[in-house]
Parts: C-alpha cells; sequence; structure tokens
C-alpha cells in the first residue's frame, strides 16, 4: 500500500543561517580511545546488533556530516529501531544452582565497575560488580589481552567502570566457582584517584555524606536490591487478592492525622529571584496583615500529604479493595534511627471489613513479604546475617512461620505495669505507646514474636477511627515487631456520619475541610478498615540496619536535603 508523503513530511523550519556542519562539528567528532569496543558488539547488549540496524544517533550524526540533513527524510533512508535485549549480567552467570559451572567455555561480555584490582608479575586479577548481585565477577589476564596497556597506564582503577570479553573457566580460588579470562579490557570511564569508596571500610554516617556513591558499597547495594524485592512483593500480594493500585495525590488541603506536622507548598515566595535571596515583604496580604491564600496557586493553603489514606477510602467505597504506595511527608523535628521528613507508605483499604479483617491482611501481607525475600534474596539476606545482624533469617523465618499473638490495649499496660523493668517513659493507662514499650512487649515479654495491639484509647487516636462501644477506645491496632516495634497501624473507619461529625467537633477539625469525606458517609457507607505501613521501616526489619536513613536512597531529615 502507497504511504502518503503528507503522513512524512515535517513542518518546514526556518533555514539557518550557518552551516550544520560547522555547528554541529564539536559533537560529532569523537576523540580516540585507548581500545574502541568491536563494531559488532555494542555495550549495553549482551548479543551483537544485526549489522542492517543503525542506531538513532549514527542516522543522524551521518547526515549533519554529510550535509545532508533535511526536512524531507525520504522513506528509504529511514531505518526501524533495533530489538531491545536484556543485558547480560552477573547475577544471570552466577546465580543459578550451578553457579556459573553451567556456561563453562563460553565467551562472555561483562560490564560493571572495578571492585579492586591486583597487578602481579605475570597475571592480574579485576573484581567486577555490576550491582546485579553481592557477588563480583573475577577476571584475569595476561599481557596478552587486548587493552592490557590501559592497566599499565594506571586507567583500570578501583570505581572505573569498564567492558570486558573472556572465556568462562572454572577457578582455582576457593572464593568462587568461575573466572572470566579476558582476551579484551576496555575502559569506559576512568575514575578519580580521589575515589572515596575504597576496599578499606568506612561508617555509614560518612557514606551517609556520599549517598551518590554509597550503592556501590556491598552493604547498600543488598539494601536496594532487598528494598527492591520488598516492593515488588507488596504489589504481587494485593494484585493476588484482588486489590486495586490507586495513586493518591501528594498535594492535599487536608491534615489526615489533624497533627498539623506538614509541609507547606506555596508559591506565594517570589520565585523570580534566587529563593534565597526572597524578601518577605514580597509575600501578598491581606488588609489585617495575613497571607493572602486567595492568590496562591491553589487559592488555599495546601501541602504535601501526610498519608493517602482519605483519598483510598474514597477508592475503596466504589472498587471495594485498594491500596496505595507512594511517598508520604512530615514537618516533625525529629533526629531519631526511625524518623524521616520524606518516606513511603504502603496503605491497603478494604472495604465491607472490620478490624478483625485489617489485622488479618496485616499479617498475610507481612508473612508473605517476608517469604519472598528469603527465597529470593537468599544470597544478600546471607550477608546480612553475617555482617549486619546475627540471627537475622532465624527471625525472619519465625515471623513468616508463627502465630500472631494480639492483646488489648488495657492488657498491654498491665503487662508493662508488671514488668520488672525500669522505662524512661511512665506507663499508665491513656499514655501513647513509646518504642522503648513496643520492643520490650514483642522482644521480651512474647520471646520475639510478633504482637498485635488492638482497642487503643480514643484520645490518642486519629479522628477517622471507629468510637467502640464503651465509648472510651477506638477500633485500632497497631502491629509491634522485634528491633523496630510499631511496623504497622491500622483501624476500623467510623462509618457513621453523626460519629465522624461529633469527632471532628470534639477535635475542633473544620468539617468544611472534609465536607467530601463526609459524604462517603452519606451516599452508601460501609463499615471499612485499612492500615499504614512506613516502607523504610520495613526495609530495617527486613536486612536489620539499624538507622532508617540507611534504608531510603536520599534520606530528607531536618537540616538535610542533599542529593
Amino acid at each position: 500500500m502507497a504511504i502518503s508523503p503528507a503522513a512524512v513530511v515535517l513542518n518546514p523550519a526556518k533555514p539557518l543561517r550557518w552551516s550544520p556542519r560547522t555547528l554541529f562539528k564539536s559533537l560529532t567528532t569523537r576523540p580516540p580511545r585507548p581500545a574502541s569496543l568491536p563494531p559488532n558488539l555494542h555495550p549495553f547488549r549482551a548479543h551483537p546488533f544485526p549489522s542492517r540496524r543503525r542506531t538513532f544517533c549514527s542516522v543522524i550524526s551521518g547526515a549533519l556530516r554529510s550535509g545532508e540533513a533535511t526536512t524531507k527524510p525520504e522513506l528509504g533512508n529511514t531505518t526501524r529501531v533495533g530489538e531491545f535485549r536484556k543485558k547480560l549480567k552477573v547475577v544471570d552467570i552466577k546465580g543459578g544452582p550451578e553457579e556459573g559451572l553451567d556456561r563453562v567455555g563460553q565467551t562472555l561480555v561483562v560490564m560493571g565497575w572495578v571492585r579492586t584490582l591486583r597487578v602481579q608479575s605475570s597475571i592480574t586479577f579485576i573484581e567486577i560488580n555490576d550491582g546485579s548481585c553481592l557477588s563480583n565477577m573475577q577476571c584475569v589476564m595476561d599481557s596478552e589481552a587486548e587493552g592490557y596497556d590501559q592497566v599499565e597506564s594506571g586507567l583500570v582503577s578501583t570505581g572505573a567502570s569498564i567492558w570486558v570479553q573472556g572465556t568462562l573457566v572454572g577457578s582455582r580460588g576457593s572464593k568462587q566457582k568461575v573466572e572470566l579470562k579476558l582476551n579484551k579490557i576496555v575502559v569506559v570511564g576512568k575514575s578519580d584517584p580521589s575515589y572515596p569508596i575504597q576496599k578499606k571500610r568506612v561508617s555509614r554516617e560518612f557514606l551517609r555524606t556520599k549517598a551518590h556513591l554509597r550503592p556501590r558499597t556491598n552493604t547498600f547495594g543488598a539494601v536496594a536490591r532487598v528494598r527492591n524485592a520488598l516492593a515488588y512483593a507488596t504489589h504481587k500480594f494485593f494484585q493476588e487478592n484482588g486489590f486495586v493500585w490507586l495513586s493518591s495525590p501528594i498535594i492535599t488541603a487536608s491534615d489526615c492525622e489533624g497533627a498539623g506536622e506538614q509541609f507547606c507548598v506555596t508559591t506565594l515566595i517570589p520565585n523570580s529571584v534566587e529563593p534565597a535571596n526572597s524578601l518577605v515583604d514580597g509575600i501578598p496580604k491581606t488588609k489585617d496583615g495575613s497571607i493572602d491564600w486567595s492568590q496562591d496557586f491553589f487559592g488555599k493553603p495546601a501541602f504535601l500529604t501526610v498519608s493517602g489514606q482519605l483519598n483510598g477510602e474514597t477508592y475503596a467505597t466504589a472498587l471495594s479493595d485498594v491500596y496505595t504506595f507512594g511517598p508520604t511527608f512530615r514537618a516533625e523535628n525529629s533526629n531519631t534511627a526511625r524518623h524521616l521528613a520524606e518516606f513511603w507508605m504502603i496503605e491497603p483499604e478494604l472495604a465491607f471489613a472490620d478490624l478483625n479483617d485489617d489485622m488479618a491482611c496485616a499479617t498475610a501481607y507481612l508473612q508473605y513479604v517476608v517469604r519472598h525475600i528469603l527465597e529470593n534474596c537468599k544470597e544478600d539476606m546471607d550477608f546480612f546475617n553475617t555482617w549486619i545482624e546475627k540471627g537475622i533469617i532465624d527471625r525472619l523465618s519465625d515471623v513468616a512461620e508463627k502465630d500472631f499473638v494480639q492483646l488489648s490495649y488495657t492488657d498491654a499496660i498491665d503487662l508493662l505495669l508488671k514488668a520488672k523493668k525500669k522505662f524512661e517513659f511512665p506507663v499508665e493507662w491513656g499514655c501513647d505507646l513509646q518504642s522503648e514499650h513496643e520492643r520490650y512487649i514483642t522482644e521480651e515479654a512474647f520471646g520475639g514474636c510478633p504482637v498485635i495491639v488492638r482497642d487503643y484509647p480514643k484520645d490518642i487516636k486519629a479522628f477517622y477511627m471507629r468510637r467502640n462501644d464503651d465509648g472510651k477506645t477506638v477500633a485500632a491496632m497497631d502491629m509491634l515487631v522485634p528491633r523496630v516495634g510499631e511496623l504497622i497501624g491500622g483501624s476500623q473507619r467510623e462509618e457513621r456520619l453523626e460519629h465522624l461529625e461529633e469527632r471532628l467537633d470534639e477535635l475542633k477539625l473544620n468539617k468544611d475541610s472534609y465536607w467530601w469525606y463526609l459524604d462517603l458517609r452519606r451516599y452508601g457507607s460501609v463499615p471499612h478498615a485499612g492500615f499504614g505501613l512506613g516502607f523504610e521501616r520495613l526495609v530495617q526489619f527486613a536486612t536489620g540496619v539499624e538507622n532508617i536513613r540507611d534504608a531510603i536512597p536520599f534520606p530528607r531529615t531536618p537540616g538535610s536535603a542533599e542529593f
């Protein structure tokens, strides 16, 4: 079938007054490299390109060099995009049950970053890591290998990125079963001698100042992979159980918790100059001197969300079971090892459900994701068990297999009052449980078994939680786990309109701000429940890292918004 020229002709641009050859000369001229990649091997593919395929860049740069750039590309000169192919990674080679022995004799291409380099009289050992697994690929080469001059000149150094090709052979060493005998090496990106992550161990406090480089260490590479596995398992659990994923808004005009610890989002601060040089006098005000929010972007005060729960309830009353998984923010000036200003939350919402359903869902979820990482992240979990927290695998295995304990808040207070232990924070009925209380309950009172505490006093819980018949408590629950304390917090939501309005009045919250939330109780209200889980605390629990700042790629804390 003929193709109409109108389908491919672009609108002509205004003619340029300079030559494309001159303008793009510096962009199309490449400096010579010590050793070039083979023409039939692209650095980002494990297999060669067919010769008939040309990349977008080569087509365009070739046209510019020949002076053939045109607004009317001829159909005969076009090429189609090449097939996407997964790169061969170290985990593909060494991650199977044979640990690479099934590939011995194959010629392979590996790309990654140099971890260590040992140059001996007749042989050189290079350890490469590409982030796909904890293991490095040991590469062995002699002076006959193509590109060996890069080793002699010092270009191959710790931190440098390299492309290597060689034959996989059995290893004589005891640390690995296979190694790559190189016939070619190419330095892709050299590393300056100031590279701060050398073989010697450095503190995690230091690595937080190098958050852009710390993923190259064993610890943070392993944390990132386990975090990824937990996120995958989270979606898998809810999808397999009929939940619909919901994108809740990051900017909101309401305070879900009623605590007021929110970051304000505004355009009232003049942004035509550097923010640091903005003058307070430039903020519009009303006649009485108050900030004139009507001139702000949203016409009212707006904030970064502390939770996607209220939005989740909206969709749960239409789709039955939903969950959100996204970033949330708390402007809490806390510098503890358990708090972040920006963190991710997992928040399922179940329609036609009560607190018992909520607890059952939370328990099933936690056991599911724990089993997933124990089965699929064995190398990384062994690393954590050896270097971060001895016994973590046994601890997680207990969580995955044991029945969870549940007790009322009142019984938990009685247990703490009878404890032969002095707590920093006094214990009495009506107090909010502190981390030391939570950890005592799960670690000492119940021997490391997860515990769910339910039916808390209403005065220490949020407005949306369903009031129990005793009038003093609400249908709320917290899941407590060893080392972390509270991991999950949830409740049955107040589905009765009159009770919810009464609670808003009691807490002096503006009902007009929650008009749409109240509407859910007017139009087909149903009993529903849900919980929230701070994802970084889950990562802490699963990896054993003590500080929550090491459970997220780029931590945001008071006074720190680097990277």
